[in-house]
C-alpha cells in the first residue's frame, strides 16, 4: 500500500466540544439592564404612590426600594457568575429568584400585625409581594408581563371596592353589638328573641355587670356578635326601641365572622 506522498504530513483535525466557558456570555451591565432596572422602578414606584396616597404602613419608599431590589437580585443571577462558569460548574439561575420570594415574606410578615381580633396589613404585605415579583418579571427580561401585573394592581385597588360594596350581604357576615340594658327586667331574654324575629342569629354573647348605675338603675352590658343578612341597623333600631334598653352601639372588636 503507498504511503503519504513525499514532502507532505498527515494532517489530522481534531474537535472538542465547547464548554460553557467557551461561549460567549453578555456581561450584564449594559444599556438593555439599566432599562430592566429603570422599568422596574417605574412601575414600583406607581404601586408606591398608590399606597403613599392611601397613608399605608408601606408607602413609596419601600415599595420603590423592593421592586429594584428583585429585579437587581435576578439580574445578579443571570449575569453575576458568569466568570466562574465552565465544564464542572453548573448554577442554576431559578435559585435567587426563589429565595427573593422567601425573602420578601419576611417584609409581609412584619406589615401584619393583630389588634383584638381584626387582621390588619394583609393587603399592604400582598401588595409588597406582589411589587417584588413585578421587579422580578423586569428583571427577567418580561415587560410585558410586568406591565400586565401593574395594570391588575391598579384594578384591584381602584375597582374592587366599588364591586365590594355593591355585593349582597352575605349572612356569614358578624355584626358586633354593645347593648346596655337594666339589670332584673329579663331583658336579655327579650334582645335575643328580637335577634330572632328579625333573622339574626347570635353566635357570641358576652354580659358583665356595668360598676356604675345608668339613670340611676343598675345596668348590663351585653356583647353581641350576631350573623344574618338584614342590615344591623335594623336590629339596633329595633333593639333601642324596647322599654329598659338604655344604649345600642356597634363595636370593632366582634367583627369577624365566626370559624
Amino acid at each position: 500500500m503507498a504511503g503519504p506522498p513525499v514532502g507532505t504530513a498527515k494532517i489530522t483535525r481534531c474537535c472538542r466540544p465547547l464548554t460553557p466557558a467557551a461561549v460567549f456570555v453578555p456581561s450584564g451591565q449594559g444599556w438593555k439592564q439599566v432599562g430592566e432596572l429603570s422599568l422596574a422602578f417605574g412601575l414600583s414606584s406607581l404601586i408606591g404612590l398608590e399606597r403613599q396616597w392611601r397613608h399605608k404602613s408601606a408607602g413609596l419608599r419601600t415599595h420603590a426600594l423592593v421592586g429594584v431590589g428583585a429585579a437587581l437580585f435576578l439580574l445578579v443571577s443571570k449575569y453575576g457568575f458568569s466568570d466562574v462558569l465552565g465544564s464542572h460548574v453548573i448554577l442554576d439561575p431559578s435559585r435567587v429568584a426563589a429565595q427573593i420570594v422567601t425573602g420578601i415574606g419576611f417584609i409581609g410578615g412584619g406589615l401584619i400585625f393583630v389588634r383584638s381580633d381584626a387582621v390588619q396589613g394583609l393587603t399592604t404585605a400582598a401588595i409588597v409581594w406582589i411589587t417584588a415579583a413585578i421587579g422580578m418579571a423586569c428583571g427577567a427580561g418580561l415587560p410585558l408581563l410586568a406591565l400586565v401585573v401593574t395594570a391588575a394592581h391598579f384594578t384591584v385597588v381602584f375597582l374592587f371596592p366599588y364591586l365590594e360594596v355593591r355585593l349582597p350581604r352575605s349572612r356569614y357576615l358578624g355584626t358586633g353589638l354593645r347593648v346596655v340594658y337594666a339589670d332584673g327586667r329579663g331583658l336579655l331574654r327579650q334582645i335575643l328573641d328580637e335577634s330572632a324575629r328579625l333573622g339574626f342569629a347570635v353566635v357570641r354573647l358576652d354580659t358583665r355587670q356595668l360598676e356604675h348605675d345608668v339613670h340611676g338603675t343598675p345596668a348590663v352590658a351585653v356583647n353581641l356578635m350576631v350573623q344574618g343578612q338584614p342590615t344591623p341597623e335594623s336590629l339596633a333600631a329595633a333593639l333601642h326601641d324596647l322599654d329598659g334598653i338604655f344604649e345600642v352601639t356597634a363595636t370593632t372588636d366582634l367583627t369577624h365572622s365566626a370559624a
